[in-house]
């Protein structure tokens, strides 16, 4: 891929522009600053995780996108607009 630079007041107005500023961007380095992902470990019962399992599969996702969806919908709901929607 060759390097092709710009300022960064060019780019933005690009942008802003609606312009196409793909071949400016290093897609393998990009990063979502907040979004990053961390892992984290969790011990589930075995009926836990085949209600899990079965519920995913009923919804044609992946159990970690379940998860992902519960716990997101449960902080949402809980979070009294103190949570940062990502």
């Amino acid at each position: 891929m060759k390097k092709i630079e710009i300022s960064d007041e060019e780019f933005e107005r690009r942008f802003d522009a609606g312009e196409d500023i793909s071949e400016f961007v290093d897609w393998k380095s990009a990063r979502r600053p907040g979004r990053e992902a961390q892992r984290v470990n969790v011990d589930f019962p075995s009926w836990m995780v085949s209600a899990m399992d079965n519920e995913a599969s009923r919804l044609g996702v992946s159990r970690q996108a379940l998860i992902k969806f519960v716990m997101n919908s449960h902080l949402q709901e809980n979070s009294q607009g103190t949570l940062k929607q990502a």
